[in-house]
């Protein structure tokens, strides 16, 4: 998310520029940029990719991580609301087919971003196993951990991409030691009391623990709540449930902006976009075009 500037009009070009490539330096120690279409009301959608050295390249479905802020994910989920059964074959094949390009072998993910249209869009390749693993791991069952370690052995993968089955819904809320109320602002500190949440279809990543002091050296990020249900509806009410019961007391955390978010009518509808974390903190949550109606797309 550093780096990048969104430009509106063109006298705005030359102040943006110096801006991103100042930050990019800073950040990177890499000042270069390129220009590309920004996409309005965009959903963010990813492929996990498995690929061996023996020439089997898979994908493992998609992740929705359209609930961000500052081009950071919040919430991710796995199957996507926006996508056909026809949509999510074309997006898979081409997701392979990038990763095959490049010869490429490991576990990664191809993310594209896709508009109200189902036109989508390349973004970058992750080349490595993302945060929001778990949720395609709670859908699929298949360990991507354990896969990649496979992978880097000279392993097989052993199975075939129609042997890959996704059955039911996942969600993830990642918990960060941040203030929704002050624009997401870091709160590093001391947690006095750190409780998890437990139950049927409820799994918690986390290093955090009473006393734990969350430092102001590093990423916000202090676990990761992943549910699964039969579906979406039971995804979200058995998230609704876990993040009740989580309590982490000393330091200001996302839990309180979960909990109101998947309770948002147009957040349980499926109505989303990149932007809409923005609109809904300053209550203007209107929907976007729903993207359920979309029969078809081409890449571009």
């Amino acid at each position: 998310g550093k780096g990048m500037r969104l430009v509106r009009e063109i006298a705005e070009l030359p102040r943006l520029y110096k801006q991103a490539r100042s930050e990019a330096e800073a950040a990177f120690g890499n000042g270069a940029l390129y220009i590309e279409r920004y996409i309005e009301r965009a959903r963010h959608i990813e492929f996990q990719i498995l690929a061996d050295c023996w020439g089997e390249t898979i994908h493992l479905g998609e992740r929705e991580c359209t609930i961000q802020r500052r081009h950071q994910k919040l919430i991710e989920e796995s199957p996507s609301t926006a996508l056909t059964e026809a949509l999510r074959e074309e997006m898979g094949n081409t997701a392979v087919k990038a990763a095959e390009a490049v010869g490429y072998e490991n576990a990664g993910t191809i993310e594209f971003l896709l508009d109200a249209e189902g036109r989508y869009y390349f973004i970058e390749m992750n080349t490595r196993i993302q945060v929001e693993h778990p949720v395609t791991e709670a859908v699929t069952g298949i360990d991507l951990v354990k896969e990649q370690l496979r992978i880097a052995a000279g392993e097989t993968l052993g199975y075939s991409q129609d042997e890959v089955r996704a059955s039911g819904h996942a969600i993830e809320c990642r918990v960060n030691a941040e203030d929704p109320a002050r624009d997401f602002a870091p709160c590093p500190g001391r947690i006095t009391t750190f409780y998890a949440p437990n139950g049927p279809g409820v799994r918690l990543d986390s290093h955090a623990h009473d006393h734990f002091t969350v430092s102001r050296y590093y990423d916000s990020l202090i676990a990761k709540l992943i549910v699964h249900g039969r579906d979406r509806a039971e995804a979200i009410a058995r998230m609704r449930r876990a993040l009740h019961e989580f309590v982490i007391e000393g330091v200001a955390t996302t839990i309180p902006f979960h909990q109101k978010l998947l309770l948002d009518p147009a957040f349980v509808r499926g109505d989303i976009d990149t932007g809409f974390v923005g609109r809904f903190l300053a209550g203007d949550a209107e929907p976007a075009p729903a993207p359920a109606t979309l029969t078809g797309a081409a890449p571009a």
